[in-house]
């Protein structure tokens, strides 16, 4: 296991980020994660990186918003993101360590968790108008810890069940193998000229189908662009794992329903078997059988969160989906399958926008939100056809593509 987080945190240190700007590392993590944030920084700092900490701790969150009234949420020094803004200015590497802690939040009420997230959001705008101008490099890694491992393996010892859930990770990380950066500009490579194949396609909606219930149609403006992790030269990759192809589409042009095809963790409280309907790309309505007041305090959190601002395309063979195994964590679990986010779309999916103002992205339908909550909807049955300029080309096929 050593071994596996050494190769773990080279890739991270060396692959995934860029230092170009400033020899400065933001590591945001929770406590459970400290011994692996420990030798993470070591490695850091034998590089030559400064690294500042900002540690958060789940069970804390919990005691505070358990006895916090809803209104005093906003005063809360826990809940603010200054730091973020500062460390911003200075152009620093943001690492954002995901770890999950399923049924830790259960018991707290669903607007306090919405209201938590809207303050944290709220309190680091600098960083937000940065990583969206593509002016910071940052990261969203995953990591293990004892609780997540628990409940994934109720039937392990606590130790047993930790291993069992490091090595799956290890897996789709690629970490397994010999050398995870090779294999990671391989797959990279490969994403690529997937990306390049539909923005050949110039396609104008996406119409996705299964027997689950989905009937959605998806618009994209004239101006998008399909991208994948690890473009910009392959100088970064913003998600690790990331199997995905993704674009952002014009945010009034959705329309009908889709079904969620796995569960949803959002802020550590479960999501499940749920459903959202479009109209004129806004949300009208939506239903989940477990956490609808979670999902309910997720999109009216702002108007912004009732638009799509991404839809993403995996393949149902990716590394991910091959292991069969639902995570629990959305990093992973995006990976295993199509996805489609609420929220923030990406400046870097619209052509020359770079050159664009506020006023000229909204025109063209890029959402802005302060949150970016991405939802899986890919099944084995998953059909997706395009409407190109040529006519209409079926894109996805069962699951995998088809072009």
């Amino acid at each position: 296991m050593d071994k596996l987080e050494e190769k773990y945190i080279k890739l991270l240190i060396d692959r995934c980020l860029s230092f170009e700007k400033t020899k400065i590392l933001f590591i945001s993590y929770d406590v459970a994660n400290q011994d692996f944030i420990d030798k993470l920084q070591r490695y850091a700092i034998d590089k030559g990186i400064e690294v500042y900490l900002q540690k958060n701790d789940i069970y804390q969150k919990h005691d505070i918003l358990k006895k916090i009234k809803l209104e005093d949420i906003k005063k809360e020094e826990y809940f603010t993101s200054k730091d973020w803004d500062e460390y911003a200015k200075k152009d620093a590497a943001f690492l954002m360590i995901a770890s999950e802690f399923p049924g830790v939040m259960d018991d707290i009420e669903a607007d306090k968790i919405a209201e938590a997230s809207k303050v944290r959001m709220a309190t680091k705008k600098v960083y937000r108008q940065k990583q969206m101008d593509n002016e910071l490099s940052w990261l969203i890694a995953v990591f293990p810890n004892k609780c997540w491992a628990k409940a994934k393996f109720p039937d392990l010892s606590t130790e047993e069940a930790y291993e069992k859930l490091f090595n799956l990770m290890m897996e789709v990380v690629l970490c397994q193998e010999k050398d995870p950066i090779v294999a990671w500009n391989k797959q990279l490579e490969k994403q690529s000229k997937m990306m390049q194949k539909l923005n050949e396609l110039k396609i104008k909606s996406l119409h996705y189908k299964n027997k689950l219930g989905t009937d959605l149609k998806i618009g994209l403006s004239s101006e998008a662009l399909w991208q994948s992790a690890g473009e910009n030269d392959f100088k970064m990759i913003v998600n690790m794992p990331s199997y995905e192809v993704f674009t952002s589409p014009d945010k009034t042009k959705t329309e009908g329903i889709v079904y969620a095809s796995k569960p949803l963790m959002y802020n550590s409280s479960l999501i499940e078997d749920f459903w959202v309907e479009f109209k004129d790309g806004k949300v009208i309505n939506y239903d989940a059988k477990t956490g609808k007041d979670i999902l309910k305090g997720l999109i009216e959190a702002e108007e912004g969160m009732k638009y799509l601002g991404e839809c993403a395309l995996v393949d149902k063979n990716s590394p991910i989906a091959k292991t069969n195994f639902v995570f629990g964590e959305t990093c992973l679990d995006e990976n295993a399958s199509c996805h489609i986010a609420l929220g923030a779309g990406f400046k870097e999916c619209i052509a020359n926008s770079d050159k664009m103002n506020k006023e000229k992205l909204e025109e063209i339908g890029l959402n802005e939100a302060a949150n970016h909550v991405d939802f899986m909807i890919g099944t084995d049955d998953l059909s997706i056809e395009a409407e190109t300029n040529e006519g209409v080309v079926q894109i996805f096929k069962d699951g995998t593509f088809n072009i």
